[in-house]
């Protein structure tokens, strides 16, 4: 999508990625709500996470939870505890409509969200 922010920093147009592989990308927050707050993102445009289709795209989401798992450790918040949070839809949060996943960490957690 030519408009997508998100598309565009998986294309590498804009931003700075700290991590790639061949399906996913993750970037820093640019308003991070936490010490630890990178967006792990697909590089397979996909707005909504009720848009998500058995098959490819399934196995996708588990590799995106895989990456931020990965980066949560090299990140040193593996241990303490980290939180991956996806919104879909506006009354949910959702303000770009790529489907992406907010790895959260460095501090206390509390529960409930939000």
């Amino acid at each position: 999508m030519t408009d997508c922010i998100f598309c565009k920093i998986a294309n590498k147009e804009i931003g700075k990625l700290v991590y790639e592989d061949d399906t996913v990308v993750a970037f820093d927050d640019l308003n991070p709500q936490a010490p630890v707050h990178v967006l792990v993102i697909p590089k397979k445009h996909i707005a909504r996470i009720s848009d998500i289709r058995d098959g490819e795209d399934a196995n996708l989401v588990g590799h995106i939870m895989v990456v931020a798992g990965k980066i949560a450790a090299e990140r040193g918040i593996a241990d303490d505890g980290y939180r991956v949070v996806a919104n879909c839809n506006e009354g949910a949060g959702q303000s770009v409509w790529h489907i992406h996943f907010h790895l959260l960490g460095g501090r206390n957690l509390g529960w409930p969200p939000g």
